[in-house]
């Protein structure tokens, strides 16, 4: 285990325990507050994330700004975003389990350094790979699971969302619930928004 983020980040941008490395652009290692309370963890980098080295920065990260933004939430200031493979899937695709588990370990790198309380699993793959392989994320998401002394719940990925626009004031009362629940915990997270209609969502 590495015992400081900047050489467990060094090392990570060097990886190449798997076939992703081949194609890859950058490796995404991750975003934000390294001391957060608050972990969002996706499943891969996509086209965009692949080309600027950066987590959710295209349509879904906007869209994921925006809902965080209504909660007082930014990976700013207050959480960190990280994901379960640090390289780009080819096309997007859903990375195999193999490559999962070569790249686990820079994620539980990175959780033993940050020891978040909340942990919000972003999207089927992720909740499926940390939290209950047989999750129905449609029916389960927003529920809360405690996790040796961690919180974790599951939402719906943001580029879901953006396929399913239906499903946008759903997921938003994901993020109020993590709001209540960060409140509830009396975490040190700051806390200054206001309730925004489904429309800005």
């Amino acid at each position: 285990m590495y015992q400081d983020w900047n050489t467990l980040e060094q090392a990570c941008l060097q990886c190449r325990k798997c076939g992703l490395c081949e194609t890859r652009t950058n490796v995404v290692f991750g975003v934000g507050n390294e001391n957060a309370k608050v972990l969002f963890i996706g499943e891969g980098p996509g086209e965009n994330e692949d080309l600027q080295g950066e987590p959710f920065v295209g349509r879904g990260g906007q869209l994921l700004d925006k809902m965080l933004a209504a909660v007082d939430l930014s990976r700013e200031k207050n959480i960190y975003i990280a994901n379960i493979v640090k390289c780009r899937p080819p096309h997007n695709r859903d990375p195999f389990p193999e490559e999962q588990e070569a790249c686990l370990n820079w994620l539980r790198n990175q959780v033993a350094l940050m020891k978040p309380k909340i942990i919000v699993c972003l999207g089927r793959i992720a909740a499926m790979k940390l939290m209950n392989p047989q999750i129905k994320i449609t029916k389960e998401h927003g529920v809360f699971i405690e996790r040796n002394g961690v919180l974790m719940m599951a939402t719906l990925h943001p580029a879901a969302l953006l396929r399913n626009p239906n499903n946008k004031p759903a997921a938003f009362e994901d993020f109020l619930a993590l709001r209540k629940k960060i409140d509830e915990l009396q975490l040190d997270v700051a806390k200054d928004y206001r309730a925004v209609p489904d429309s800005d969502t």
